[in-house]
């Protein structure tokens, strides 16, 4: 079944609605861009105040079309824009393009306008890209349903990258800016207002389209967080990288993004999350997202961070190796051996890696040969890349160069070989067809072969489970209604599968002890009130008490705290519980962003998750793989290896631990605001919950 959006991308006949007969006007521009470049498909200009457009017989309505036709493009004024596309329902046309603005970016009124459109398109089954937005193309196809500049700066056809963009005059740029570097981009989408084609939308088409091999995204914000989780899923399981620019981080940037797109900017650190979680790429400019557009191209995705460095310039490779570690590629070295070897071939070389193999190479390209083929074959790397400078356009140097990469190339065809030079693009282009990306920066050579790396990595995981859809295998524990002390939390989340501390409630001193007795060692004692849920905010908490006398004392003064600072509360007793004395202290929860849904946050506890905020996050559910992820993302992860002498965290149990976390959030997505663990104590043996906090969404269980 042909799938929705080829009849936007790929139309046998188009409607032009407010078509001109000069080209350079918005509604002139597709008439005259489609037949330039020869579109073999039926165009219907439709202007009721002309008899021909740019050579063509002009229609007065829609209705007049004698066929209901793929696509309409919509170039009219917003007063009228409501009326004409709900013409188009009623004359079967199955998708429109509306370039009209004057929508929801201007306000309520403009809202309401395009809610009209929405659920005309909704009600009829048209598909419709807009409004407020500069359209589409399909180079391959010869369609250009655009106003934009782009299709006259093409510079390479049959490209097998897919681009699409909120931002329509930015997509524009990031698609010139792609030609220039040597992108060879076909299908190119902008959304503007997203009244029904979304982003998600056009990366789930992108995923399931033969012709794209590369998706480039431009996002401000995401409404359909769901939708848009689904996409990214089914582009990585296709194995298909998604290069995506997220602009809206920032205060300033967030409400810029709410003002062009009638849009809310979520919270940047779910987005990370996000893109972490499905292997995006996010790139910070729009160089970036060509180079690493361009470096796809090549479809040599690593799975594995080890690369080698070689290079002409020892300078130059300490630069590289600079670079590497910041990005998180693996510098290691080579094998003893493999160094003696290429110590006897060049004895001034760098060995190590960077490995250096001078300037002896312009006088014997062999030993340059040598080189290359010793660290392919015994260092044991998962990529290369090779400074070379300006010795491949050199007259001296030109073919003994190209020969020797032509050699390796043919040695070592699926090899991820990643070149720097700074040569003309005759030059470079000649290498390119060697299947070798050619960057003039080194360092943006690491940059683009890093997220190769990732890419590499994230297919490989895509044949794990992605429980985008997962539930626990445990039937979902109902939650009570109302609000929620520890006891009742910590009892919840014990159902859910994890660990929680042996305590009781205690409503009496003489209990307290009884309770103290039970568990035989020293305990923890807390005021219990589901309207303190801060409870070391009025001294409501006492460690390490372990005799009779401390017992009954704490118990009065928990009561005596409790009484002075909220008087107003209801106080159920106070919860005596076991006190862990090891163990390294960490933080997990959940929060419940408005786009995505839950989403869990896992941290060093103390100082580091409040101050240095070394926290990582991922949407729930997610299995244990991805919590290993996440585990090994924060920059303490150290830690829980063990450090002075401290026993290891088994990291296992805490996999686990924030697995069964994810899918309990998940399964009450409905109904759970937040979730605090605060201290989570990871041991060498368990990780245990210490305190926990559930707030639900009604609030209920606020103080």
């Amino acid at each position: 079944m042909k799938h929705s959006l080829e009849y936007i991308l790929k139309p046998d006949s188009v409607a032009v609605i407010g078509a001109s007969d000069t080209p350079g006007r918005i509604g002139g521009r597709p008439i005259y861009y489609s037949q330039e470049n020869g579109y073999a498909g039926r165009i219907y200009p439709i202007n009721p105040n002309r008899d021909t457009v740019q050579g063509m017989p002009s229609l007065a309505s829609i209705a007049d079309v004698p066929e209901s036709v793929d696509c309409a493009i919509i170039a009219v004024p917003a007063a009228i824009a409501v009326k004409t596309i709900a013409d188009c329902a009623a004359a079967g046309t199955r998708s429109a393009v509306i370039f009209s603005s004057g929508f929801a970016e201007l306000g309520e009124s403009g809202a309401t306008a395009q809610a009209e459109i929405a659920a005309i398109a909704r009600d009829s089954g048209m598909r419709v890209v807009g409004p407020n937005c500069l359209g589409v193309f399909n180079i391959a196809h010869n369609w250009f349903g655009t106003f934009a500049n782009a299709p006259a700066g093409i510079e390479t056809r049959g490209g097998n990258i897919g681009i699409v963009s909120q931002s329509g005059a930015y997509g524009s740029h990031v698609f010139l800016q792609a030609q220039k570097r040597g992108v060879a981009s076909n299908l190119w989408v902008t959304t503007g207002n997203e009244c029904d084609v979304d982003v998600a939308s056009v990366i789930d088409y992108y995923a399931q389209t033969e012709g794209v091999k590369v998706i480039v995204a431009y996002v401000e914000s995401v409404k359909d967080g769901a939708r848009f989780r689904a996409a990214l899923h089914k582009a990585r399981a296709a194995r298909k990288p998604v290069i995506l620019m997220k602009v809206g981080n920032s205060e300033t940037g967030a409400k810029a993004a709410l003002s062009h797109t009638a849009s809310i900017a979520g919270s940047d650190d779910i987005y990370n999350a996000v893109f972490r979680q499905y292997g995006v790429h996010r790139a910070q400019t729009t160089q970036e997202l060509a180079d690493i557009a361009y470096a796809c191209q090549f479809d040599h995705y690593p799975t594995g961070n080890r690369v080698c460095l070689q290079s002409i310039s020892g300078g130059a490779g300490i630069q590289m190796a600079d670079v590497s570690a910041q990005v998180g590629l693996d510098v290691a070295p080579l094998p003893d051996a493999t160094q003696k070897k290429l110590k006897q071939l060049i004895p001034q070389a760098g060995v190590l890696n960077p490995v250096d193999f001078t300037a002896n190479a312009l006088n014997n390209p062999e030993l340059m040969e040598q080189n290359l083929r010793l660290t392919l074959t015994e260092g044991n790397y998962d990529s290369h890349l090779i400074f070379l400078t300006s010795v491949p356009a050199s007259a001296f140097t030109r073919e003994s160069t190209l020969a020797v990469c032509d050699k390796i190339r043919r040695e070592f065809p699926d090899e991820a070989i990643v070149t720097s030079m700074l040569v003309p693009r005759e030059v470079s282009s000649t290498y390119e067809a060697l299947d070798m990306p050619c960057f003039e920066d080194p360092a943006h050579a690491v940059q683009a072969l890093a997220a190769l790396t990732r890419f590499g990595e994230s297919f490989a995981s895509a044949n794990q489970s992605d429980c985008i859809d997962g539930r626990s295998d445990r039937p979902a524990v109902p939650l009570p209604a109302g609000r929620l002390d520890e006891i009742q939390a910590k009892q919840l989340l014990h159902q859910a599968g994890i660990s929680v501390t042996r305590e009781s409630l205690a409503t009496s001193a003489e209990q307290a002890v009884e309770c103290w007795r039970a568990l035989g060692t020293a305990v923890v004692m807390k005021i219990s009130s589901a309207d303190i849920l801060h409870k070391t905010e009025i001294g409501g908490v006492l460690v390490n008490l372990n005799d009779a006398e401390a017992i009954e004392q704490g118990y009065a003064t928990l009561l005596e705290r409790a009484a002075l600072h909220r008087p107003d509360a209801k106080i159920d007793g106070v919860i005596v519980c076991e006190m862990i004395k090891n163990g390294v202290e960490l933080v997990a929860g959940v929060t419940t962003d408005p786009v995505f849904g839950p989403a869990v946050m896992f941290g060093l506890g103390g100082v580091f998750v409040e101050v240095l905020k070394d926290i990582s996050f991922r949407l729930a559910p997610f299995d244990k793989p991805e919590a290993h992820r996440m585990i090994d993302e924060i920059r303490g992860r150290a830690m829980l290896d063990g450090v002075r002498g401290a026993a290891a965290c088994n990291i296992d149990a805490l996999a686990d631990t924030l697995v069964d976390l994810s899918r309990f959030a998940a399964d009450h997505a409905a109904q759970i605001d937040s979730i605090d663990i605060n201290p989570l104590l990871a041991t060498s043996d368990r990780v245990i919950a210490v305190d926990a906090l559930i707030v639900l969404h009604d609030h209920s269980n606020q103080p």
